[in-house]
């Protein structure tokens, strides 16, 4: 089944982009960007910035904001069963050219774990020199590293 990205949670403040690869099944289901609870995205988050955790979404698309943090996927669209990256087939990648021109003020990339750095190797081609960094993934399926240790690894987006 062909499957379809969010917006961008971004403004003109964002100096560091979040990119995961696709929002899982649970995610679409509920139209929010990390919505199934076993992700640790949003507790990390939360965590890091010593702020209350919530499931309120909007809350949390705030928290990304008032942090200068933007969040969105490197893939728009593509074909795959269920939620696991390795399922995905006939992919077709967001417009990063239109998003750097519209939001000059990224200083850097940070990946949702290594699936979402390589389709961005494979698909992007950055108009200016970009640092970007390869974090954990967040993903319930990545159980090699605690919570603590991928919070440590998360804490390299704080500017």
């Amino acid at each position: 089944m062909k499957i379809f990205s969010f917006p961008p949670i971004v403004n003109k403040q964002s100096k560091v982009l979040i990119l995961g690869t696709m929002p899982g099944a649970k995610s679409l289901a509920l139209n929010q960007y990390y919505g199934h609870g076993g992700n640790h995205f949003w507790k990390i988050l939360f965590y890091l910035f010593s702020e209350k955790f919530t499931t309120d979404y909007e809350t949390r698309k705030q928290l990304l904001l008032k942090h200068n943090l933007a969040l969105w996927d490197v893939l728009q669209a593509c074909v795959r069963e269920g939620s696991l990256d390795a399922n995905i087939q006939e992919e077709t990648p967001n417009d990063f050219s239109t998003f750097f021109i519209q939001y000059p003020g990224i200083e850097l990339i940070a990946f949702n774990g290594k699936n979402a750095e390589a389709y961005f190797s494979n698909y992007v081609v950055l108009p200016k020199k970009i640092p970007t960094i390869t974090l954990p993934s967040t993903s319930p399926a990545n159980t090699w590293k605690t919570f603590e240790m991928k919070a440590k690894e998360w804490g390299a987006i704080i500017r």
